[in-house]
């Protein structure tokens, strides 16, 4: 007898660790033409210190991950990506609201990313998210030189009930 194919699937967010590097690498192959390197990830994680970076797992399996760096009251969308064979499911929607959601409780109050002008996929889950374009970066990608959109978002403001008692704040 088969099992249900629609059995429960269990997403999960967590925080990137350096074990996971070799799965973000080939997430970011099959998503970026410039992909970062191993360094770029290892440095992020060890040495930026306001770096953040998290994977969602679908089943255990790496399926996504997203990065930001937090600096002041503004969080900087550095990467987000899901695998291509999970694309089309509204998981990198589930990603973007799990990292703002991050990003309003360590206290940021708005959102900035930069993204390709023919990216209109990104930048309609961008708008969707409350995104507005704000200026263009001229030959931003080094690959081609292409334009890179910048766009901004205000976050809502974080419950302080939400927090845990007697929580440290990040600074």
């Amino acid at each position: 007898m088969a099992k249900n194919m629609q059995q429960k699937e269990k997403l999960e967010f967590r925080l990137m660790q350096l074990d996971d590097i070799p799965d973000v690498l080939e997430i970011e192959h099959e998503a970026f033409t410039l992909p970062w390197t191993e360094e770029a990830f290892r440095n992020e994680l060890t040495l930026n210190h306001f770096a953040k970076y998290m994977i969602m797992e679908l089943n255990g399996q790496a399926i996504g991950y997203a990065g930001m760096w937090t600096v002041m009251d503004e969080a900087h969308i550095t990467n987000i990506a899901v695998r291509e064979a999970f694309r089309g499911r509204k998981l990198g929607d589930r990603l973007l609201d799990e990292l703002m959601q991050t990003a309003s409780y360590l206290g940021m109050e708005r959102m900035t990313l930069e993204v390709r002008v023919t990216n209109r996929v990104a930048q309609s889950l961008y708008e969707k998210k409350g995104f507005k374009p704000a200026g263009i970066r001229k030959g931003y990608y080094s690959d081609n030189n292409e334009d890179a959109v910048i766009m901004w978002a205000d976050l809502p403001a974080h419950e302080a009930s939400d927090r845990q008692e007697g929580s440290v704040q990040e600074q």
